[in-house]
């Protein structure tokens, strides 16, 4: 009889076990592993490496260049008259050919150009490492921040179910007006918003969390104790030049510009003359008609040459076009790493300066707070004294739960700026734990 008398108490129960089902099998993982797990299993980081890997082979390609090329093979074939070529060979049983540069400015800038970008590459990764962490960090802290707030949340709603009831109870009782039972029915639909928005994000969170993770999302449960101290953020800090010495989008924008640089050079010295090194060797068959043109006594099966081949460019109006073409993409770079630099430069500025607005924003919010609890707090003596009423009290509370969740709202949000602000100064690794 007394559950019946009082349903709210099992909806509160029912609440509970909802709230607290997702994670009856989960065990708590700490900021780090979560952090470590991202950068392991990410396709976002698998990605950023082969893309690396790939610029270092296209770096490796062209160095070797410098390296004999052997080819070994044959040209077999009739011979009708003189013994003609085969794709620019003597007809032959055996033929092997090896050839490498000696002297080609432009393959040696070819080849800075390709090192460079192998580099710009490896910023690169970087780069998509630190955007990596940031998210995981990000979505922890936030995941964290709803875990927290669901508990808050579920005895809210306990609570306005309960004040709903004894709404009705007082209409029927003839104490109220049936305007009353609207806005106790109002206040419980606002608190079921706010609870759903809470279970529907750690869903969306931990779901995310997974996919980078490789963890079931059942299995993620946040450590909030695991979220080292942020440290303190100082107006008077030049974070904008840290910011730029750090940056790996700045450090990718220049190495970019001058690979180039780089080969932007190489087109102009393609038109330079060149010196390759080259030899063949060649087993030549009788049946190609070689001693009808040369004499018995001088002809021989087993040949060689060996020497260097020199070009020298005269007239080329096409690539005098492309080295014009390079040096216009050359010039784009290097304004790029201009854009760069400021969007750095006014994005660390204007990270550092949200940071004391958004703690301006959070001090409001927690002052907000603490009167709301006071108030709350002085109406429920009211009401035990007989001074005050029902009303009053479910609106002080209702005060006091929207201040808590404002001043929620703001606390993530300053956490969040200063993440960010983190990885722009480059110490969000140091920050997590992580060893570079």
């Amino acid at each position: 009889m007394k559950l019946v008398s009082r349903p709210w108490v099992c909806v509160y129960c029912i609440l509970l076990l909802l709230a607290c089902s997702p994670t009856l099998n989960a065990e708590p993982v700490a900021l780090k592993r979560v952090v470590e797990l991202a950068l392991t299993h990410g396709a976002v980081a698998a990605r950023a490496e082969s893309d690396a890997q790939r610029a270092f082979a296209s770096y490796r390609e062209a160095r070797n260049q410098y390296l004999p090329q052997l080819t070994v093979g044959s040209g077999l074939g009739d011979t009708w008259g003189y013994p003609l070529s085969l794709e620019g060979y003597a007809p032959s049983l055996v033929n092997i050919n090896a050839q490498s540069a000696l002297l080609n400015p432009a393959l040696r800038d070819f080849v800075r150009a390709a090192k460079t970008e192998w580099q710009t590459s490896t910023l690169q990764a970087k780069d998509q490492r630190e955007q990596v962490i940031q998210d995981a960090v990000l979505s922890y802290a936030e995941l964290a921040r709803w875990e927290t707030l669901l508990s808050h949340l579920t005895q809210e709603y306990a609570d306005a179910l309960k004040a709903e009831q004894i709404v009705n109870q007082r209409i029927q009782e003839g104490v109220d007006s049936p305007v009353a039972r609207t806005q106790a029915r109002l206040t419980t639909a606002r608190v079921y918003l706010r609870l759903s928005q809470a279970q529907g994000a750690i869903d969306v969170l931990r779901s995310r969390l997974s996919s980078m993770t490789g963890l079931t999302a059942s299995s993620i449960q946040t450590m909030p104790d695991s979220i080292p101290t942020l440290p303190e953020i100082k107006q008077d800090d030049n974070l904008v030049a840290r910011a730029m010495q750090s940056s790996p989008t700045v450090q990718a924008a220049q190495t970019h510009a001058i690979a180039l640089d780089f080969r932007a050079r190489a087109e102009h010295r393609a038109q330079w003359p060149t010196v390759d090194f080259a030899t063949q060797y060649a087993v030549l068959a009788r049946f190609n008609n070689w001693l009808e043109f040369f004499p018995k006594q001088t002809f021989q099966q087993n040949n060689a040459t060996v020497g260097v081949v020199i070009r020298f460019p005269f007239l080329n109006p096409a690539q005098h076009a492309h080295a014009e073409a390079a040096d216009a993409a050359a010039l784009h770079a290097r304004k790029d790493v201009d854009i760069a630099r400021n969007q750095v430069s006014e994005e660390t500025l204007r990270l550092q300066r949200s940071v004391e607005q958004l703690a301006a924003a959070q001090q409001v919010a927690e002052l907000e707070y603490q009167l709301a609890e006071s108030n709350f707090d002085a109406v429920q003596v009211r009401m035990d004294q007989g001074s005050a009423t029902l009303r009053e009290g479910e609106d002080a509370r209702t005060q006091a739960n929207t201040r808590y969740n404002a001043l929620q709202d703001a606390n993530f949000e300053l956490e969040r700026v200063r993440i960010t602000l983190l990885r722009s100064t480059g110490d969000l690794d140091n920050w997590v734990g992580l060893v570079k």
